[in-house]
């Protein structure tokens, strides 16, 4: 078998290995040693290599007068008729908009933007730095005769002259008081290359407000920077009771070219409108109400809003009753026959209220649960049938797998129906009548901006036998082609957890597949079928038992490899605790499968995960090959991948989960290690990256990273390290480097290091909205284009690549931002690297849109993140774990030995 330059063989390590390096010297004192402090790097030029292409991409230029005009920025409180503050956008808008109504000559006829919270800007000085405002809202109720019934009983056209409508009125004091001067100029100079400073920032948020006020005034639902209509035509069922809703996205930006509204087409997701039964079958897909979980559908509809079909009116359901309508009592206070005065209570049942008193005869709801849209003490029933949900309401939970795969297939666009899209929105929102973009002298253009892309050249990458493997359009195959590196596999099994499944079958095939890949394998020591009984218990208990049945019939011991097969394809039960039991407690190697076609393909890909998890290695680029990656090749060059996965949202109770991947075997580029910590919950910033321990060391992941770079790459240890951080904004940037970089060297230092190694710190974000697209082509742009002209930021070190080749929908450019670089690649050095990195990822044969190491970090902390999906938080978080106030922080169990330094997570 070949031996690759610079690397070792699979899992192990040089034979005469150099002692690791020592932690902690007696002589050094690691916190005297000064930490040098960086700041972001403004641009050092742009690319020339590649073939030119023009492109079009969804910014608008804007044109502004920079003249004279200032933004004033006032605070707005807003107190209740009880001096109590008041919060809430919704009722925000409501009072500053009632308030322009009946104040528009105090306010001189001003126009102003409103950010839906506490700051209120206009362009000009209002006549005074100070006002107080009665403002005073009105709704429209009915009220009955009778006191006590429920809230949303009887209608004036039901029930004759019983009712009558009213008009409620609630007074609010609204105070105006001068903050801040925000000069429009500041914007130019950010646009020249001046550092931005906090009033250039300030004067784009609020061209951002401007745009929003204007769609909030359309009535449109605002989610951060996006905007929706409440329109049919946009929605989307995906399932489950939720619609995705399609919308718009705009934000003003600076770039080479001048100021720019970047638009894109948005999504959201929002709870399907109508009747509130229909939801709740949808949402837990059973057929008839009976089927309903009612301890479910309380935790959903808690704080919804609802409009009944009887009165029209809005309420908000904050929980359930606790018996059916037929049999829920509640107090009905009567009127004395005689005096007309009013006389006892009654108990009446909802049924019976809205049968005898409302004329309304139920029919389905009479025997379900009543929605409560009244106060904690003072419940107010409503029977389902006559409750609508509103529209527009957001839906903030996790997707399942099912509805993210319809999302994803109903919103797709091609690249030319995007562009009408967008250009007809522009058309249609005609930004240029804005009163307050007017007063600014802001105009926007209608067509795309045109931009000059370039087409990198394609890496050629090394298979077996020494083959040349030439990528075509961002994708290559191993068809009558052999691995670079393949393992041989001669201890092993299959555990089948699903009833669906032929083993014996599946097993013969990957072992004739892997035989043509280059793959040894021997027949499975043993088949492992679950029985019947023991689907019914919980996955840990399954998961357990699989495992007894393993060793009673290995009493020799454990395989070095498992195949699993699974009934789920994703989102499994078993997944997790089957991850935890054989990667932590017994430290094998396992490739989970639910394969519904078994077929060449298919199990090609599954061999490319099991040889690089095994310690082979599917390609290698050439130059990786030849030992020639410019600057790396000479130099010891750790390169890291960084990314942090936060829990479901709205689940605070969740841990983070924060992975780095480090490479080995220098000169190599395409291997690497993962390490794995918990963090508090949403936080983004990596907190153990050095992690000193009262007895002198350090447990944090970059000293594991360091060890393992220098007991792989014949002791050498990095003088180079290339940080790639996927997952922060732009706000963040300065964190990246004042908390992670500054831990990173620490980390080093605490090895006994004095000289620090040269850093290039990059930041990639997947989650922007800039899109690219061929003018006049249908196709996506052709992977390796790159842009880092005229779109990019005026000052700052950044650009696009779109280094996959987008099949479906319109691709997606990765935006690479680089912030410190004192190893010194020039712009092309750097493009050609990271291009480079998107053909390494062991796992697929297809370029990828990202660097593979930010895919690896990526994909370590959603897999050790399973391995505490299913535990009891109380008991992992005894012994050594941390925690933020009164809120346990549980650690990941560690790895098994075996598998700690593989790439497991492939």
């Amino acid at each position: 078998m070949e031996k690759v330059a610079g690397s070792q063989e699979a899992g192990g390590t040089p034979p005469s290995l150099p002692p690791p390096p020592p932690v902690g010297q007696p002589n050094l004192k690691p916190e005297r040693v000064a930490t040098p402090k960086y700041s972001i790097i403004s641009r050092r030029g742009v690319g020339t290599n590649g073939r030119r292409i023009p492109l079009l991409t969804n910014h608008f230029k804007v044109s502004v007068d920079f003249q004279d005009a200032v933004f004033y920025q006032y605070s707005v409180s807003i107190t209740s008729e009880d001096n109590r503050a008041v919060e809430g956008k919704g009722i925000g808008r409501k009072l500053i908009g009632r308030l322009y109504q009946t104040y528009s000559s105090e306010l001189a006829g001003k126009r102003f933007a409103y950010d839906g919270e506490k700051s209120l800007y206009t362009v000009g000085p209002l006549p005074q730095n100070k006002f107080e405002f009665q403002v005073v809202l009105e709704e429209s109720i009915a009220k009955r005769g009778e006191t006590g019934s429920p809230g949303g009983t009887g209608s004036p056209k039901e029930t004759g002259k019983r009712f009558r409508r009213s008009l409620q009125s609630k007074t609010f004091k609204v105070e105006l008081s001068f903050a801040a001067k925000i000069p429009l100029r500041s914007i130019a100079l950010a646009l020249k290359g001046a550092a931005e400073d906090n009033n250039s920032q300030d004067a784009l948020r609020v061209l951002d407000i401007i745009l929003r006020q204007q769609a909030a005034d359309r009535g449109c639902l605002l989610v951060r920077q996006s905007f929706f209509h409440d329109d049919s035509r946009n929605f989307t069922d995906i399932g489950g009771g939720v619609h995705g809703l399609r919308g718009f996205h705009s934000s003003f930006r600076p770039t080479q070219g001048g100021l720019s509204l970047n638009m894109d087409v948005s999504t959201t997701m929002i709870l399907k409108p109508g009747p509130v039964i229909d939801f709740l079958m949808a949402n837990q897909n059973v057929r008839e109400p009976r089927n309903i979980d009612w301890l479910k559908a309380k935790r959903m509809l808690k704080n919804l809003r609802i409009k009944t079909l009887h009165r029209n009116t809005e309420f908000k359901i904050i929980g359930l009753s606790e018996k059916p309508c037929n049999q829920q009592f509640f107090p009905m206070k009567v009127k004395n026959g005689e005096s007309g005065n009013e006389g006892e209570s009654v108990e009446i049942t909802v049924l019976d209220y809205f049968t005898k008193h409302c004329a309304i005869e139920l029919s389905y709801s009479a025997y379900l649960p009543c929605l409560d849209v009244g106060k904690p003490k003072r419940p107010n029933y409503l029977p389902l049938e006559l409750c609508l949900l509103v529209s527009l309401q957001r839906y903030t939970k996790a997707l399942s797998s099912m509805q993210r795969a319809s999302l994803v297939e109903k919103s797709r666009q091609k690249p030319q129906e995007r562009i009408r899209i967008l250009t007809d929105a522009m058309r249609n929102y005609r930004y240029d009548a804005d009163p307050l973009l007017g007063e600014c002298g802001i105009s926007i253009e209608k067509q795309l901006t045109q931009v000059e892309g370039r087409v990198l050249e394609t890496p050629k990458l090394k298979v077996g036998n020494s083959d040349d493997c030439i990528p075509r359009n961002g994708r290559w195959n191993f068809n009558n082609k052999q691995l670079l590196k393949p393992v041989q596999i001669s201890s092993w099994i299959v555990v089948n957890f699903s009833a669906r499944c032929d083993t014996s079958y599946i097993s013969r095939e990957l072992i004739n597949c892997g035989r043509n890949k280059g793959i040894h394998i021997e027949r499975p020591q043993t088949l492992i079928e679950e029985d019947a009984q023991s689907r019914r218990a919980s996955p840990v208990a399954r998961v357990e038992k699989m495992f007894e049945q393993m060793m009673a019939k290995l009493p020799g011991g454990p395989p070095e490899f498992i195949l699993c097969v699974l009934s789920e394809k994703k989102n499994s039960e078993i997944y997790g605790p089957w991850k935890k039991k054989s990667l932590s407690d017994f430290g094998i190697f396992t490739q989970c499968i639910s394969p519904t076609k078994v077929n060449d393909q298919y199990l090609t890909n599954v061999l490319l995960k099991i040889n690089s998890k095994l310690g082979g290695i599917n390609s290698l680029l050439a130059i990786e090959h030849s030992s020639r990656v410019p600057l790396i090749n000479g130099t010891p060059t750790l390169i890291l991948g960084m990314d942090v996965s936060h829990g479901s949202p709205g689940r605070s109770d969740i841990p983070s989960i924060a992975a780095v991947v480090g490479s080995r075997c220098w000169p190599l580029i395409s291997r690497y290690r993962a390490s794995v910590r918990t963090q508090s919950p949403k936080v983004e910033m990596i907190d153990a990256l050095y992690k000193p321990l009262e007895n002198g060391s350090d447990d944090g992941i970059i000293r594991e990273l360091l060890v393992d770079f220098f007991q792989t790459s014949n002791g050498r240890k990095p003088t180079q390290i290339i940080f790639f951080r996927d997952g922060v904004s732009e706000s963040q940037f300065n964190q990246v480097l004042n908390i992670e970089l500054d831990q990173i060297i620490k980390a080093y230092q605490h090895l006994g290091e004095v000289d620090i190694p040269k850093f290039t710190v990059i930041v990639a974000q997947k989650n922007h909205h800039t899109k690219l697209f061929l003018a006049g082509g249908p196709e996506n742009v052709p992977p390796g284009t790159v842009v880092d002209t005229k779109i990019v930021h005026p000052r700052n070190y950044d650009f696009y690549m779109c280094a996959q080749a987008g099949m479906i929908g319109t691709s997606r450019p990765a935006h690479y931002h680089v912030l410190v670089d004192e190893i010194g690649f020039s712009p092309d050095e750097l493009q050609n690297l990271i291009h480079s990195l998107s053909y390494v990822y062991q796992r697929s044969t297809t370029a990828i849109s990202i660097v593979a190491p930010i895919c690896y970090a990526h994909l370590a902390a959603h897999q050790m993140g399973q391995f505490m999906k299913f535990e009891d938080l109380a008991e992992t978080s005894s012994g050594s774990g941390t925690s933020v106030g009164s809120i346990p922080i549980p650690e990941l169990p560690r790895l098994h030995k075996r598998v700690r330094a593989s790439m497991f997570f492939c």
